[in-house]
């Protein structure tokens, strides 16, 4: 990419961006075909990864992108440019020597993504860069928050004969074509540089926004294969092509097009990356992404709670939805912690045996799924409510005013939203500040280990918990295992007894059989 502006330039950055669904790992059998694909499609330049620091947790390889990738990219696409991005807040201008120096004669641009507020550190690290004689772009994030006035297009001019492109990103899918259409007349009274876009997809304006920015006159427009980035996703490349093939005569050769989307739509069935109603929220809002990304792979988060709970990021100064703190006066020395398993169903008259004959036993639903059983049951009963567990009790018992329960929530402040039951306000209660061992405060196991904890049992034994078949199981099937496995490990040893009394697919040592309760 040149300092002047020249013919439209398209920059896939699907391995970058796409990163975010992979832990940015791609196996050899996708590189490949997409290596292979970018050399033979009339893309400009190809953003391969991050370069980043070391840092804490798990990061695959194009997070950091060693030189045997750079390599392998540089090798089996050597028409095109090659990119990588660094990140302003985790690369500091000082430290850039360690990332840069290697790659020397593998690739073409370093692109800084930077928040406005921060834009002068990211001008710092271009001079670094441009010493070590790379190209600079600078992705200047958060547009949707950006006025025309904003202080950060003030500095813009400064760029000149320092950096090489600047793009604006739509980092929550939330910009309109006008806003887009007003703040590149400013960059464009601000410099000469060649503009660009980055768009992503929430409320499904990326490429209008594209066709707006080209509209703009810029000349470099960043793309993914089916949209594959954060989040909501990006534009897609696929239909970028196909439109320019159409209206600018540019050439496409759509059977190595169709070939790599297809490889990319094998991929999309095990992330689901692209839009949904959690996402249109967040870009209608202009929040972050990062959130929501986790909680809608959590199948205890219903749609209403993440749309309450963004709203609650956006107006982070209202305090809402506080209950008194759980603080029973009794206490209880054992308790069943019901799960959501078939096995409840499969079992339930051994279970009901259980606990009508030892009506000491507390009854801790850690999913409403089952409770519907339980209706009539005399012992003290309490339901966890994460997610959309509030609506599942509203269908498990029609006439709540006569239940024999209260409602437990997680510890204020909530990530996610509160729904309680109309007829349960009076009898429900948030819980204190966990144990700092305790992990993801918010999930159905931690919620029900938490309530007994509260209530001073010693005693716990679980039904409910089956686990998953061994078979094919999603990363958060997964998850799910290796989260809950560490919640009954924590529980084993944090009371006198804990059992599961159902089978079991879960690392619980201690296991026994319903039925010898009903002998």
């Amino acid at each position: 990419m040149n300092a002047q502006p020249v013919a439209m330039e398209i920059l896939d950055c699907t391995l970058r961006d796409g990163g975010y669904y992979t832990q940015w790992d791609f196996s050899q059998s996708l590189l490949l075909p997409y290596f292979a694909a970018m050399e033979a499609l009339p893309v400009t330049m190809v953003e391969i990864g991050y370069r980043n620091n070391a840092c804490n947790g798990y990061y695959g390889r194009h997070y950091y992108t060693p030189v045997s990738l750079m390599q392998q990219a540089r090798q089996l696409m050597p028409s095109k440019q090659l990119a990588l991005m660094l990140d302003e807040k985790s690369c500091p201008a000082d430290s850039l020597h360690l990332l840069l120096e290697s790659c020397k004669g593998l690739v073409d641009m370093f692109r800084i993504a930077v928040a406005p507020n921060r834009l002068q550190n990211a001008l710092l690290m271009a001079q670094v860069i441009k010493d070590f004689g790379f190209q600079v772009g600078i992705n200047l994030m958060y547009a949707s928050t950006l006025t025309p006035d904003a202080p950060a297009l003030d500095l813009i001019s400064q760029m000149d004969g320092l950096v090489d492109a600047l793009s604006l990103v739509d980092s929550y899918g939330a910009i309109y074509p006008d806003k887009l259409a007003a703040l590149l007349q400013v960059c464009r009274s601000k410099t000469q540089l060649p503009l660009g876009f980055h768009g992503h997809n929430n409320i499904e304006l990326a490429f209008a926004n594209c066709l707006t920015a080209l509209q703009s006159g810029c000349t470099i427009i960043d793309a993914t294969v089916t949209g594959m980035g954060r989040g909501a996703g990006n534009l897609k490349t696929e239909l970028l092509l196909t439109h320019l093939n159409k209206y600018n005569n540019l050439s496409v050769n759509f059977d190595v097009l169709s070939n790599v989307v297809n490889e990319f739509e094998k991929l999309r069935e095990t992330y689901g990356w692209g839009t949904n109603l959690p996402y249109m929220v967040s870009g209608i809002n202009s929040l972050p992404q990062k959130d929501v990304m986790d909680w809608v792979s959590k199948r205890y988060y219903s749609v209403q709670s993440i749309v309450r709970a963004l709203h609650s990021q956006k107006d982070v100064h209202q305090e809402r939805g506080k209950y008194p703190v759980f603080n029973p006066e009794a206490p209880c020395n054992r308790a069943l912690i019901v799960g959501g398993g078939p096995s409840v169903e499969e079992h339930i008259d051994a279970v009901l045996t259980l606990v009508k004959r030892n009506p000491d036993v507390c009854i801790i639903h850690a999913s409403a799924k089952n409770a519907r059983w339980f209706s009539g049951v005399e012992n003290r009963q309490y339901f966890c409510l994460v997610g959309n567990e509030g609506q599942r009790l509203e269908q498990a018992f029609q006439d709540l005013g006569n239940w024999n329960g209260d409602c437990i929530l997680p510890p204020y402040p909530r990530k996610m939203g509160t729904f309680v039951p109309a007829a349960a306000q009076n009898r429900t209660f948030e819980l204190p500040a966990p144990d700092k061992q305790l992990l993801n405060r918010d999930s159905h196991t931690s919620l029900a280990i938490q309530t007994a904890m509260a209530l001073h049992v010693n005693e716990v034994y679980i039904v409910g918990y089956d686990g998953y078949d061994g078979g094919a199981m999603s990363n958060l099937e997964q998850d799910l295992i290796e989260e809950n496995n560490t919640l009954f490990r924590y529980a084993a040893e944090h009371f006198d007894t804990f059992k599961a009394l159902t089978a079991t697919r879960y690392n619980i040592a201690d296991q026994a059989s319903v039925y010898q309760f009903t002998l």
